[in-house]
């Protein structure tokens, strides 16, 4: 077990999420994720009444639709439980990110068209984890490109520089992977130490 023993506990709630995503036919690609919250007592609701221990109190598909470019093309929500019966009316406005490119502002943008009582919290916040499954599913198609590609390289080296500790510019992972980092800190050393000189 990666954490310490914990104290003795009693389980009450679980939420569990899926994200996959898929290379499809057509060239583009999809991102899913599946939410279910259950509870481990039983939990009244004012419209399904009590729900029993393991069943969904919320149980909500998301799928996103991307080309290579990380653009949103379509987006698809749906929710099979809830604990109210209007939740699965807000689902069609999930349709809104077609047009929205996953990157910087992508939040931004998220909050404009879903924001408050426009859309859901819980489908909200799987947003966040799906943009950077859609990084990881594109991951060896952005590579490949990056490979053929300097502004490609140079586009996917400022995306991703100083966006974690790894990425930091003079990380040994980003000197690796990225060695004109290297080159340009040597040159920028010489040539500040040449003007001390002088």
């Amino acid at each position: 077990m990666p954490l310490s023993s914990p104290t003795e506990r009693e389980p009450l709630h679980r939420r569990s999420i899926d994200l996959r995503g898929y290379r499809r036919a057509d060239g583009l690609f999809d991102v899913e994720a599946h939410l279910t919250d259950t509870k481990a007592l039983p939990f009244n609701t004012h419209d399904r009444g009590t729900i029993p221990p393991g069943e969904p109190l919320h149980d909500m598909w998301l799928r996103l639709t991307v080309d290579r470019d990380l653009l949103i093309t379509a987006c698809e929500a749906s929710t099979d439980a809830s604990p109210y019966r209007m939740c699965p009316e807000v689902t069609p406005n999930y349709a809104r990110l077609a047009g929205v490119r996953i990157g910087a502002g992508f939040r931004r943008a998220v909050a404009e068209r879903l924001g408050g009582a426009e859309g859901c919290t819980h489908l909200r916040e799987l947003l966040a984890q799906m943009a950077t499954v859609a990084f990881q599913t594109l991951a060896g198609e952005r590579r490949a490109a990056a490979a053929e590609d300097p502004e490609a390289r140079a586009r996917q080296r400022r995306s991703m520089l100083n966006s974690c500790y790894a990425y930091a510019p003079d990380s040994p992972v980003s000197l690796r992977r990225w060695p004109e980092l290297a080159e340009a800190a040597a040159q920028g050393a010489a040539e500040g130490s040449s003007s001390r000189e002088n």
